[in-house]
């Protein structure tokens, strides 16, 4: 049963703009912080942005101030728009649905519901 149905990946040039969305089950949605991770080859799984189920966002450092997340609670969907993108966000992003505190996001890389991953490639 799939619960997180991801969309919005591509390739885009330096400097442009994606938008990534992830759909999720009611009961995840409400019940669950959700965000993105990212993995690119040959490196580990690492945290983009999350929202908590109250909406509160922690991002990563190398995001802050491109990308913004945020949550539509009609939908039960979690955005991520992605602004001024660099060759080094490319990655393949992976939509996270979890139930721990804010303090395990950027240690904890596995844990919580996964949707299927989609491709982001920047490059000119």
């Amino acid at each position: 049963q799939v619960q997180l149905v991801e969309s919005g990946g591509g390739l885009v040039q330096p400097g442009g703009s994606l938008r990534l969305s992830c759909a999720a089950s009611a009961n995840i949605f409400r019940l669950n912080a959700m965000g993105w991770y990212r993995q690119a080859p040959g490196k580990e799984r690492e945290l983009v942005a999350m929202s908590t189920s109250v909406g509160s966002t922690v991002y990563a450092d190398s995001v802050k101030g491109r990308f913004t997340i945020s949550r539509d609670y009609a939908k039960n969907t979690v955005y991520l728009q992605m602004n001024s993108l660099k060759p080094e966000d490319t990655a393949v992003y992976y939509c996270n649905a979890r139930s721990t505190s804010a303090s395990s996001y950027h240690t904890q890389t596995q844990v919580g519901t996964w949707g299927q991953g989609t491709q982001v490639t920047v490059s000119s």
